[in-house]
Formats: C-alpha cells, structure tokens, sequence
C-alpha cells in the first residue's frame, strides 16, 4: 500500500464493477438455435479481388478505460467539458447501425466497458448483438479486460486481465467471441513478452501503433512493417507470432475523420450542389492508399477508420464510408478494392498470399516519438500506485487460492469478481503507467482499495473455515478470528499489534514451495515473545522505526519499533501462526555508537556491507572472497522544461523523461548514518537529506542485501522538477551491455546506444538508453566472472549509462506538463505536501558459479523475484482474550494445502475458482534453458494427490486463456524469409487418449492451463495439517 492511500481509502464510495454471470465459464460453442447461423471468424470476410489492391476498411474506437476521466465518467459520457466521450452512446449507436445494414463491420477492444453495457441490456438487444457476433460483423479483438500496458506490467497481472475479458465474451458469446489477433495500438512500446503471451493464447497476429520513429522510418522504406516476432528464447516457435505495424498509427487518414468530434468534410455527392466535392475526395483518398501502399508487399493494406471514443453518432462514420466505398470502387480507373473489414480478416488475406516474412526478436523499447521525447518516464511516474498495483496482485492470488482450497460459495465469488475486476483495470496502458490525471489516478486507488475490502472478506471466510473446522450443527462453535492484513505496514502503522498486548501473526505462503521470511510488525516500545504453533520461542528483535518514516505526513501511529522475527519454512500454499505476547517492560534495540573513523561491518550468508563512518560511505561486499566494493548513493535529474512547440523544446513529464544534464546531481555527500545489531537483523539507517533516506538490512539467513528508500517531499520551490534515482557502481568491464526482464519473464540483453534493427541517431543520451524494469535489471563481467542484480518491488526505470552502472528511478516531480495529452503537471501531492514514496531494492550477484554448478546466480535471482512477487501475505489478529495455550486448542496454527511441494522450479501460477466445482489451474516452469545446468532441465509434475482439500477428476489442457481447448488450437502457418516453415503451436501429438493426463511436463519457461473438476470430499479434508 503506498502513503497517499491513507486519503484515498476514505474516497470509497458505494459503487464498483460488480459484474455476475452465471453461464459456463468453460471454453464451448455457444449453443441456440434462436441464433443465426456462425458465419463468424475467417470465413465471414468479405470477399477480395486477387487482381486489386484491396483496401481493408477497419470501423473502430479506442476507448481508454480511465485517462482524462474516470472510468465511470468515460462510460456515462459526463464530465464532457473534460473530454466529450461516453462510451454506452457509442455501443448503443454502433449495433443500431450494425443491426441495419449487414455488409457494415466493427470491431470492440475494451471487454470492461462491453460488459458493463451488456449487462444492462435488454433480453431483445442481446439477442440482436448475439445476432451480430455469430454473423462476424461485430468482432472481439483483443478481448483483454482492458488494452494493458507492455513495460510496466507484469505477466501474471496480464494473463489475470485477459483470461478475465475471455472469459466474459466466452460466457455470453461462445467461440464467435474468441479474439483472433491482438491489438495494441496505443502502449507506448511493445515487449516481446507480450508477443509470446499473445501466442500462447492461441492468437495468429498482433498489430502495433507505438513504435519509435527511426525504427517506423527504416522499416517503412524496406517494408518490413509486417514480420514474424520470435517472442521467447525458450519455447521455439509456438511463442512466434505474426506482426503488423499499423500505417497512421490508429487514426483515420488526415481529412478522411467522419467523426462528430472531428471537422474533416464529409463527402457531398449531390452533383446539384456547390459543396459538391466527390471527384476530389475520391482523388484523395486513392493518393492516400497508394503512399501507403508503397510500404507494405501484398495487394492488402489496412486503413484504421476511428480514434479515441468515435462512433457516439456511428452513423455519421457509416454513412460517409458507404459513399467513400461506392464511389471509389466505381470509378474507372480505380485499381483499389474498398470492403468493410477487420483486423482478423486483413490477417488472412495477407497470410493467404503465402510470402515469407522478416523476423524480429528483440522488443520495441525505448519509444521515441521525436528526436527529444523518449517515453521512458512514465517507467517510473506514480511510483507509488505503482506499489500498490503489485501489492494487488500479491493479494489477488492468495485470495483466489484460499478461495479454492476451502471451496466457498457463490456468493464469496461476487467479492472474488470485484478484484479481478479492479485488478483488470489497473493494467490499462493508462493505469499502472501513471500517465492519467489525478482525479483519475486516486479513482483507480479506490478501485484497487474496494476489491481489497472485498478479498478482505474471502480471506477471513477461508481462514476461519481452516482454523476451527466449524459444521452447522456444531453447538459451540469457536469464536470466529478477524484476521487484518494492514495495509499501511509500508509505513510501520497496524492498529492491531499497536493496541493488542497479545496478537497473532499468520502468514500465508502462495507460493508452490517451502519459503522463509523476516516478518516485522510495527510496535510501541516494550518486550515481546514469539512462539511457533509447537510453543517453542522464535528468535526476534526489536528495530527502531527511522525518524523519517515516523514523521511521513499521513501517518497516525503509537508505534516507535518494529518487531522482527524468521518464519521458517513457510508450508506451500498454507499458513503457519505465530502468537506474540507483549509485556509493559520497555525494551530498545541494540545501537551500535562508533567513533569517528571506524569501520563498521554488517554481515550475512556471502554479503558484507562496511560503513566508514568518518565519510558516510557505504560499500557491499557481495561475495566475501573478493575485494569489489559496490558503492550507492541517491541522485537526481532535473527535469527540462520549455513550451513543446517544437521538439527541442519538450518538456519532461508523465511520459517523457528528458533530463537537462548528463550527469546527475548528488543529493549529499555524506549522509548521517546509525547502526542497529541483533540476532535477527542488522542495519544501517542513513538520512541524506530531509527528504531522502535509506535502511540498509542484512538479514542473518538471506543471500542477498536489502536496501529500503524513502524519498519525499521532493522539493520544488526553486522551479526546478527532480527525478530521482539510486545508482549502484563496481568496477566491472560491462562492455556496455546490461539486461533487463521482460514482464517480468525471460531477459533481454541491452546495449548502450544501440539498436539491433536499425542504425540509432540518439538526441537524447540518458532517457534514450533507459529501459523498463518490471523485476530485475543486472550486469556482467565475464572476464572477472562477476554479476550484479539489482531487483525491484515495483516497475521502474532503468539503465547502464556507464560500465559497472546500474541505476533505478525511484520517483519524479514534475512542473510541467509533456503535452503528450494530460495537460497537468506531473506534481503529487497528500496531506497538504509533496507525496512520499517508500519502496525497496535487492541486491544479489557476486562470483558467477563454475559451469555444472547448481543452482546458479541465474536460479538464484529468479527465486528471489519469485518470493518478491508472490511474498507470503501477513495477516494479524488481535488475542487478548487468548492465551498461548487456549489459542492453540481452538484455532489450527498451521496447514499446507499440498500434499508435497512443487520442484523448486515450478510454480502455481493460478489456483482460482472457476465454474461450478471445477478450478483453474496454471503451472509455470520459472526458469529460461540456459539459467542453471538442473533446473533449467524439463520437469515432471504429478496432479492426481498435488492438493490436500480435494481430488481432481479429470483435467482438460486449454490455451492460455482458458477460452479454448488446446487438442482444438489451430493458428495459421507463416514462412520466414529463412524458408523455414514453422508451425504455430500445436500439442495434438501429445495429447491422445492413452497419455496420462495427470502427469504434466513443463519445459522451460512454459506455462500449461487446466480447467480440473474436482471433488472435495471428507477424504480429502481441508483441515488436514503438517
């Protein structure tokens, strides 16, 4: 949770998405014979004439779900004097228009806002929109919950958002609705990642708006604006996937907006009047087509005809195209055959022309719209919803497991969908990117903070049907346990270890095997003891909370320290408790005074970190046999301001980060640091200034060092924006090169100032060689055999901008708007002050391991980002009224809900409710093919007695998505310019009725989708403990 939520949580109001649905949520045909006949999919595009160049008219809107309004603004159509767009009057005009003329297309992107119209439809609307979908003329793209952002999200958040919006159109529409390309045409950049996603769900193609305008430039003077995205190093070609660069981005042709928001000239073709313009329009139009056709090599190009929230009159849109269409078609020199289209359509016509195609398999990050506006700053702007956007996803899977291991009812699900959904939205493209208004910004933190009340609910039901094993006819059943997940713990605040002298700390473990981890609970100042569920003392300590968290604005707290303790071994998919009992007896941690000049040395399993306190300087030893110091410290860039007129007068703002010096500025030279030592923990506190400042933490069983930032208030009086970063340096020949991670997935390999399509004229020499940092950012020396990863908690921007560098940008304020659009400055503020942003870094990295040694840094790394990711969620409860020993009589302190654990290379990546008893199940394999000579190995996976709480049945493989069986996956074929033909992903061979379907081998990098019905018997009790 991040600090400005302490407002933002008293925003809630009474209403959110909500949305129930009752159909099947399995991948099936939509069967009624009320319905016309399935026209839908390829088979339903219009028919091309070989001998033309046929021009794909592509009918659409993009609509952002939140930017300038909210997302209720955008779909009611208030707040006009804003922004005029209302998204109901958009569908609503759109199907009329449809329902009136067959030959008409449109396509709808955003399945938030269709499901929020549809589910206020008319029994006789429904039917004619299903009427629509099953004869192809409105069609699914897309399909995600919203059209999410590629460099700030993370893969888990993605497959949540899209398996969601799948799975509505799958409900209501049936196999008609299932999307066959993706459609990205706004983020701001494109990952590979995202291309191998789009594959896996079983897509044939993707097409892109943002791409920088050097690469655009070259690719469109080689044509090479459609290729083959080879998008993962580890899963071949089943992760490849057709893609095409749109032409004007995702706008009409300049003049050709028939929109009521646009003031283009329609077409006049009463030959009577003085306004009569056809001839000239015609003319063009076909000048248009034919520039454009000069970039692309079949006889089809595609020409988007819409932008943001268009078609509210659709039928000012439809009557100019019909006139467009006829009298282009009829003139009689015309070589150009105008239809009514989709993407999917113009797809299979440029794949039916049977062409080998380029291939690309780097991304297309950084974006540059212009030789000083590189849109590397929104990799980091609103640092702190950005915090809070993974916290979600954290409690998202702890709520959709508990969900399905204690198997609630349906009315628990309704609060599971208002996550999901919150969730879903968080990931548009201008959501987690912090590149909205403010208004909007705090109404996607309500949002958030409604489906965590929600979950806030499933998760006491679970845990309370785990802890006491209630039955209805029990006649004194235990007292039911509140269990609080303190959501303002980033800022050492619980209400309930703060007023209960004897609470209880439970904390669940989603992940697939055993892990450890350092609690710490805010306190007031006294003496505590912790105990395991087996009455044994646990090890603790008492840490004094820094000065500069105490005095965040916001924060109301009696609490002075944090209790730490080690939960051991936390069981897999389970919990463990620990009861904590507080006496009045003042206690304070250990201080470490030293004298001026002495060296003091903090220490665990292979790091050392060394304070000389004379200078302030800190310097960590991440492999204690080598003497290579790696120094940090705190940086700013100040952010250039100008008017935007022109391209060297662009501003730095939500988007664009355009600093105005190469060097950054120092923010203190020597901070003030205190030292803290016990048998837990050891740290260094270090302030820099009064709005900068850092702790330091080795923790005695760990393998690498946190470093914990806070930075806040910025400082603006002197008119100057700041962006401020926290730059590592070693002596290592790093030859340029570092990598980054792609959502958080495989890595890819940087270079500074380069480019691997094309030759790079960098204006711009910081922001164009940042990069997004969604988890890890590392660099290598291979002769000294040394690595060094930095990982985050949350997206940010990242780089190498010298040998040996790694720096992350940790916040930004801003005074000047970008004019990209949101017409504000980048300037958060709360409780009446700059906002504050707390958050941490990772450090591991040393001696890379001989080859054959396992696990490897590689592994290492991946574990831990693993365990930042999917970090085991604390709950607390207050048991005053409890002691130790009555506690542990009443309550079960401990319970797995495997049989086993997983390899430590394979992870759940979703447990969730499905429908019906049946789940959904994902299993990833977590590590790339050349990460570590063992678990980089396929491995195995038994499902029959995985889950503790029930029995699976049977389990059935689908894509992805879950909206498609996998043994019915059929994507197109494409030919690389290699002449190698390559398949799309198709496991048919693999799975026939003698093969086991219980026994799943996961290859590296692959994740594998199972709807399971299962059966929750006696026999399989959710109680059962280890």
């Amino acid at each position: 949770m991040h600090v400005e939520s302490l407002t933002l949580w008293c925003l809630a109001s009474a209403f959110i998405f909500i949305f129930v649905a009752y159909s099947d949520a399995i991948p099936s045909e939509f069967q009624s014979t009320k319905y016309k006949k399935k026209t839908c999919g390829y088979q339903s595009c219009p028919k091309l004439d070989p001998n033309k160049l046929n021009v794909h008219l592509i009918a659409h809107t993009h609509d952002d779900v939140g930017w300038l309004k909210t997302v209720d603004q955008y779909y009611y159509g208030s707040h006009t004097l804003t922004q005029r767009a209302g998204v109901q009057y958009i569908l609503d005009s759109v199907i009329q228009e449809l329902k009136n003329d067959p030959q008409k297309r449109f396509i709808y992107v955003e399945t938030a806002f269709f499901w929020k119209w549809w589910m206020d439809q008319h029994d006789f609307v429904k039917h004619t929109v299903r009427n629509l979908v099953n004869s192809g003329q409105l069609e699914f793209i897309g399909g995600g919950w919203t059209m999410n952002d590629e460099a700030t999200t993370n893969y888990q958040s993605i497959i949540d958002q899209f398996t969601w919006g799948l799975r509505k159109l799958n409900e209501s529409f049936g196999e008609c609705a299932r999307p066959h390309v993706g459609w990205q045409i706004d983020p701001f950049g494109h990952s590979r990642e995202m291309a191998s996603l789009f594959a896996q769900l079983g897509y044939d193609g993707l097409f892109i708006g943002r791409l920088d305008f050097q690469d655009k430039q070259q690719r469109l003077r080689t044509k090479t604006t459609e290729m083959i995205w080879e998008g993962s190093d580890n899963l071949g070609s089943s992760a490849n996937l057709f893609t095409n660069v749109l032409f004007n981005n995702y706008a009409p042709p300049p003049g050709f907006c028939f929109d009521i928001l646009c003031s283009d000239e329609p077409i006049i073709d009463d030959d009577r009047s003085p306004e009569y313009n056809v001839p000239r329009r015609v003319d063009e139009f076909v000048g248009y087509v034919a520039r454009q056709a000069e970039n692309y090599v079949t006889n089809n190009i595609a020409i988007t005809m819409g932008e943001d929230f268009h078609y509210q009159d659709a039928h000012l849109w439809f009557k100019n195209l019909d006139k467009l269409i006829n009298y282009v078609n009829a003139k009689q020199d015309s070589n150009l055959n105008l239809v009514y289209s989709t993407p999917s359509c113009y797809l299979k016509a440029v794949n039916d022309a049977n062409l080998t195609w380029p291939t690309k398999n780097d991304d297309f990050f950084p974006y540059a719209s212009d030789p000083n506006s590189y849109w590397t700053g929104y990799f980091t702007s609103r640092p702190t919803i950005k915090r809070f956007e993974r916290v979600g996803n954290n409690f998202l899977q702890v709520c959709k497991q508990l969900y399905a291991l204690t198997d609630l009812g349906p009315e628990d699900k309704v609060d599971l969908n208002s996550m999901r959904e919150a969730m879903g939205v968080m990931q548009h493209h201008d959501a987690i990117t912090g590149t909205e208004k403010q208004v909007v910004a705090e109404d996607y933190a309500r949002m958030l903070h409604l489906g965590i009340v929600e979950c806030d609910i499933i998760t006491n039901t679970a845990f309370n049907k785990l802890f006491t094993n209630n039955h209805l006819e029990d006649t004194n059943p235990a007292p039911q346990v509140n269990l609080d997940s303190c959501m303002l713990l980033n800022i050492s605040q619980c209400e309930v270890s703060e007023k209960s002298s004897n609470f209880v700390v439970t904390v669940y473990n989603p992940l697939s095997h055993p892990v450890s981890l350092y609690i710490r609970v805010p306190v007031p100042g006294q003496t505590y003891s912790v105990k395991d569920p087996n009455n044994k003392d646990v090890v603790s300590q008492l840490i004094p909370i820094p000065t500069s968290v105490l005095n965040i604005p916001g924060r109301f707290s009696s609490a002075t320290s944090e209790l730490v303790f080690r939960a051991v071994s936390l069981p897999p998919l389970g919990y463990r408790s620990y009861y904590v009992t507080g006496s009045k007896k003042k206690s304070t941690a250990q201080e470490s005074t030293t004298e001026e000049g002495e060296l003091i040395t903090l220490q665990n399993n292979g790091n050392k970190v060394q304070l000389t306190v004379s200078t302030g300087e800190v310097q960590l030893f991440l492999d204690d046999k080598k003497d290579l110091p790696l120094h940090q410290n705190f940086y700013y860039y100040t952010g250039f301001t100008g008017d935007n007129r022109q391209f060297f007068n662009r501003s730095s703002g939500a988007y664009i980060f355009r600093p105005k010096q190469k060097t950054p500025i120092t923010i203190a030279p020597k901070p003030v640091s205190e030292v803290y030592k016990g048998p837990v923990v050891e740290e260094i506190h270090q302030v820099f200034s009064d709005w900068m400042s850092q702790v330091i933490r080795v923790y005695k069983e760990e393998n690498h060092v946190e470093l914990e930032w806070l930075v806040g208030p910025i400082p603006v009086e002197d008119n100057e924006g700041k962006e401020v970063i926290s730059k590592f340096s070693i002596e290592l020949e790093t030859n340029g090169t570092f990598y980054t991670d792609s959502n958080g997935r495989e890595l890819l390999e940087r270079k500074r100032n380069f480019r691997s399509t094309w030759e790079v004229n960098i204006s711009e020499p910081v922001s164009a060689n940042y990069y997004p940092v969604t988890s890890r950012i590392l660099i290598r020396d291979t002769t000294k055999n040394v690595e060094v990863a930095v990982l985050t908690d949350r997206a940010q921007g990242g780089s190498s901008l010298g040998d040996g560098e790694i720096e992350l940008m940790l916040h930004r304020r801003l005074i000047h708007d970008d004019a990209f659009g949101v017409e504000e400055a980048l300037n958060e503020t709360a409780f009446g002050k700059g906002l504050v942003a707390r958050g941490k870094h990772y450090v591991i990295g040393g001696t890379i391991p001989p080859v054959g040694a396992s696990p490897s840094l590689a592994a290492l790394e991946r574990d831990l980002a693993q365990r930042k990711l999917l970090s085991p969620w604390t709950f607390l409860s207050p048991a005053d009224d409890f002691t130790f020993k009555q506690w542990a009589s009443t309550y079960k302190m401990e319970y797995s809900g495997l049989t086993n654990a997983l390899p430590p290379n394979v992870q759940i990546l979703t447990l969730e409710p499905w429908q019906g008893r049946s789940l959904l199940l994902r299993l990833e394999h977590t590590l790339e093919k050349t990460d570590d000579p063992l678990l980089s190995k396929p491995i195995t996976v038994y499902l029959q007695k995985l889950f503790s709480p029930f029995t699976i049945v049977s389990a059935r493989e689908t894509t992805l998505g879950a909206n498609q069986w996998l043994k019915d996956l059929d994507r197109l074929v494409w030919q690389v310019e290699s002449n190698e033909v390559f398949e799309t992903f198709s496991e048919k061979p693999k799975y026939q009725d003698n093969i086991d379907p219980m026994t799943i081998t996961l290859t590296p990098m692959q994740i594998r989708t199972f709807i399971l019905d299962v059966d929750y018997s006696p026999k399989s009790s959710i109680f059962t403990t280890k």
